[in-house]
């Protein structure tokens, strides 16, 4: 590709180019001017600009008519293809079709996000989108700004805060808890009483060395803990680890309607009232009429709505 002198350009308005185009067009200053909706001094000026600056009569006066000179005939071609080009480009949205797109998205997720999302998701694209590919990565609360401002994400799902001046944001949902546990192991009910829920051994999610795990900032806002006896990075294995043992869990309610029965768990509402941040979608400012990412965001919002229908279906049946 042919580099561009962007200084030696600087000097030189562009516009320019485009009166010199109609002056070739029209062959009279006067009908010049009214094309480009300009008075008659403001276009004489401006071709004695040109003058000037390109070092040539450019249009000399033959009779009625305003003839080129060899050095304007020359110009006028690459003028016209290069002004036509600019003018494509300017106009013409960028073409988005998911069925020949490719490209690899990069998406990051907090929690428990990443399961809910992910299954559907790559079902959904292999469906509509073959050529588009996906890279998921943790992305907590703490991280997940600096990794958008670096490019390493394209878009972010979980419970993270707005940064409205870099950032575009979308609400998904409000987040609930759940107890979960095997009925076989554990000798309570549904629902299950505060009692028995404060003293079962429990096993939670943690990203930290917190035995309270996801759940210790809203646990410190209501002044309780609970008889945790383990702790694990990963929500399958304490949903494997519930179904094998007699303790319970508490986890979102999206994810224990979504993956609870599959391991055979009864699931119950928690009797504390704790709170969680809600769950939303986070993309770069300058994505945010990509058409590629806003049908990307169009999609995850569909499927997390229509996996919860699901699952809420699946539970009351």
């Amino acid at each position: 590709m042919q580099s561009i002198d962007h200084f030696d350009l600087r000097s030189f308005d562009l516009n320019l180019l485009v009166a010199f185009d109609a002056l070739m067009q029209e062959r009279s200053v006067t009908r010049a001017a009214a094309r480009l909706k300009v008075g008659q001094p403001a276009m004489s000026h401006t071709l004695s600009t040109l003058r000037v600056l390109l070092q040539d009569e450019l249009f000399v006066r033959i009779g009625t008519a305003m003839q080129p000179t060899p050095r304007a005939a020359a110009l006028a071609g690459p003028v016209r293809s290069a002004l036509a080009q600019m003018q494509t480009a300017l106009h013409a949205a960028p073409a988005f079709d998911p069925a020949t797109e490719q490209r690899t998205i990069r998406l990051g997720f907090s929690s428990e996000v990443e399961l809910l999302l992910i299954p559907e998701l790559t079902a959904a694209l292999r469906r509509a989108a073959p050529g588009l590919r996906l890279i998921s990565q943790p992305a907590e609360r703490d991280q997940v700004h600096r990794l958008l401002d670096e490019g390493s994400l394209d878009l972010a799902v979980g419970c993270f805060e707005a940064e409205v001046q870099r950032h575009k944001s979308q609400f998904l949902f409000e987040q609930a808890l759940s107890c979960a546990f095997n009925p076989n192991r554990v000798p309570v009910k549904a629902p299950i009483a505060l009692a028995d829920y404060m003293a079962l051994p429990q096993v939670l999610v943690t990203f930290t060395n917190s035995l309270q795990g996801c759940f210790a900032a809203a646990l410190d806002e209501i002044g309780t803990e609970l008889n945790v006896v383990a702790a694990s990075s990963e929500f399958l294995s304490v949903l494997a680890t519930v179904a094998a043992s007699p303790v319970i869990t508490t986890i979102p309610a999206r994810m224990a309607r979504l993956y609870g029965p599959r391991f055979g768990l009864t699931l119950s509402p928690v009797p504390l009232k704790l709170r969680l941040p809600a769950v939303s979608m986070v993309w770069p400012l300058q994505l945010d009429r990509d058409a590629a990412s806003v049908w990307l965001r169009t999609l995850v919002a569909e499927i997390l709505q229509t996996t919860e229908r699901a699952a809420c279906r699946a539970v009351a049946g």
